[in-house]
């Protein structure tokens, strides 16, 4: 059973929704979460998200309902409040482009918000992109600045990709399994599923002609096919959605989160070869604050040979350009 919000029409099977909200709260009071809150979230949930644009596939997004307020609740509680660092941006962006608000939790499902994440395969930042697919969305990589790890730039270069990938499958769930496992793959399981509809059919045709694109029949799509995806992207979709719902409701599951302060900065241009953490100590900063700032210097300076846009704490432009001062003057007694 699907119940499925999109696109601002709300489609609920009342019956449906109470019958499922009696086998969650069954199972989870086997994992010790108060069950009354289930069936009034998922009641509220109903009533609230008509305005939202992504729907819900409930059996999946149970399972991780599930981990995230027990066996994972402490992670999925710290991730939670790190989203207080970058959320704010990350929706203005959306809203500015005209997408889901809700693909802000693609982040949170990446990396966890952490601007220094780097996987197994070398995807880095809070995006997660590889370092081929960053160069072709423009983001810099060299010796000293990796701008996978700059949480404004990449997000502007990931709204860029999954926008790309909505106008290719008319779809963000597909657009985000396809941020996910490459857009090849998607398009693979896209075939495979024409395949069987021709041996249905005995028809060939590209599964896309099948969906009105919008309507609900091309996020329904995404379940079709989820058989097809690999295991990691067959739960990325899921993941979200049960991210954005306990964090809607994260009152009522006992969720112990405190959201940390935006990502807010100035900007000053520092000569080349500036250090951070010197420039940090002159301003009377905590050691890593320049750091956290300026994550993507990979080097903890600025690159050599030009002038570079620093990030500083808000308000504090005269004390940087004091400190600027301060650190250049050392640094020319040094080489004389």
């Amino acid at each position: 059973m699907v119940l499925s919000i999109a696109l601002g029409a709300l489609l609920i099977d009342w019956t449906e929704v109470h019958r499922f909200a009696g086998q969650v709260e069954a199972r989870w009071a086997r994992h010790q979460v108060v069950p009354s809150a289930v069936p009034s979230a998922l009641a509220d949930m109903g009533r609230e998200l008509a305005d939202a644009q992504l729907p819900i596939d409930n059996e999946r997004v149970e399972h991780w309902m599930v981990q995230f307020s027990t066996t994972a609740k402490l992670e999925f509680e710290q991730t939670l409040s790190r989203a207080g660092l970058y959320s704010d941006m990350i929706r203005e962006k959306l809203r500015a482009r005209g997408m889901p608000e809700e693909l802000v939790y693609l982040a949170m499902i990446e990396s966890g918000f952490l601007t220094n994440a780097r996987s197994t395969v070398l995807a880095t930042g809070m995006w997660q992109f590889m370092d081929p697919t960053a160069r072709a969305l423009g983001l810099r990589i060299d010796a000293y600045v990796d701008e996978r790890r700059d949480p404004v730039k990449a997000t502007d270069a990931a709204l860029v990709y999954l926008s790309e990938l909505y106008q290719q499958y008319g779809s963000w769930y597909l657009a985000a399994a396809a941020y996910n496992a490459g857009p090849t793959r998607v398009t693979l399981a896209l075939s495979r599923r024409s395949v069987g509809r021709a041996a249905n059919n005995g028809i060939f045709h590209h599964a896309a002609a099948d969906e009105n694109l919008d309507g609900q029949g091309d996020e329904d799509l995404y379940w079709e096919i989820v058989d097809h995806l690999p295991k990691e992207t067959a739960q990325y979709v899921p993941k979200l959605l049960a991210a954005r719902y306990l964090a809607r409701y994260a009152d009522q599951f006992d969720l112990d989160v405190t959201l940390a302060d935006p990502y807010e900065y100035d900007l000053v241009w520092a000569p080349g070869a500036t250090s951070l953490a010197d420039i940090g100590e002159a301003m009377g900063l905590p050691d890593d604050r320049m750091r956290e700032l300026n994550p993507q210097l990979i080097r903890d300076m600025t690159p050599p040979g030009s002038v570079y846009p620093l990030r500083i704490p808000v308000g504090s432009a005269y004390q940087a350009m004091a400190a600027l001062a301060t650190t250049e003057s050392r640094s020319r007694l040094a080489d004389d």
